[in-house]
């Protein structure tokens, strides 16, 4: 990986929001979901990235060396990705991951200085009747925190909702990236929360005319296929690819495939 460099900028409620910038080209704001510790940590994919763009990896509200605030709402954090994106001095490909795409295309309705998005199995909240998340799952999850028991935060996360055994989560409760996940337990519960209130408008996209790639694990569930499906629906110039045998990980799965699919549609 070429030399990281951090910065920073300041968002619209004055929070200090991170990031990482290596490589070189026309940027490309990579914007982690839920629970990703250090959006660094996408080493599999970064390097084949930055070899063709300057790869602005986000630390989002509350991780690593962004600020937070003492309230949180999701606008905070789709105005962080827009005080990015318009920091750059150029337009900007944006590629979003899980909540880290409900935010790129958020933001997308808030600046005009991105040039293409790259949406990868965005969450979106409740969506004809489904939920996000198993029932009472958040409200445990919640006492979890409230109680100082981060590791149970965490545990109950990669159990229950990623579907990690028990022989796969001791290795990681050993591992050096522990200790960071452990670090930002905090906002898992919060930014759940805030999927699970969003409402999906399509009628706010019917303008939005940035190229869109949706992209999609052809072994993903149901419900993360609804959300991408909506958004191809609402937006006037978007497509899905499906990566065959994958899930909601492909960065990690099948890093190749993943770049090779995003930097079809980026150099298009």
């Amino acid at each position: 990986m070429n030399r990281i460099i951090s910065n920073k900028v300041i968002s619209r409620d004055g929070t200090p929001i991170a990031y990482y910038r290596s490589g070189a080209g026309s940027p490309l704001v990579i914007v982690p979901g839920t629970g990703a510790a250090n959006p660094v940590a996408w080493t599999a994919v970064i390097p084949a990235l930055e070899k063709y763009f300057s790869v602005c990896a986000v630390d989002r509200r509350g991780h690593g060396a962004s600020g937070d605030s003492p309230i949180y709402a999701l606008e905070r954090e789709i105005e962080d990705i827009a005080a990015i994106v318009d920091s750059l001095g150029e337009p900007a490909h944006v590629l979003g991951h899980s909540f880290g795409g409900l935010l790129a295309l958020e933001a997308a309705l808030r600046t005009r200085n991105i040039r293409k998005l790259v949406l990868y199995e965005l969450a979106i909240g409740t969506l004809e009747g489904v939920l996000p998340y198993p029932e009472g799952f958040l409200d445990r999850l919640e006492a979890l925190l409230n109680a100082g028991d981060r590791e149970g935060v965490l545990t109950m996360h990669y159990r229950e909702l990623v579907g990690m055994s028990p022989d796969e989560i001791e290795p990681f409760k050993a591992s050096p990236a522990w200790p960071e996940r452990l670090a930002i337990a905090h906002t898992l519960p919060r930014e759940m929360r805030a999927e699970e209130r969003y409402t999906f408008d399509a009628r706010r996209f019917n303008d939005l005319h940035v190229p869109t790639l949706l992209l999609q694990g052809g072994d993903s569930p149901d419900v993360l296929k609804g959300s991408t499906e909506a958004v191809d629906a609402a937006l006037p110039n978007s497509r899905i690819v499906v990566m065959s045998g994958q899930q909601h990980i492909a960065m990690y799965t099948a890093p190749e495939l993943f770049v090779g699919e995003v930097m079809q549609f980026l150099e298009e």
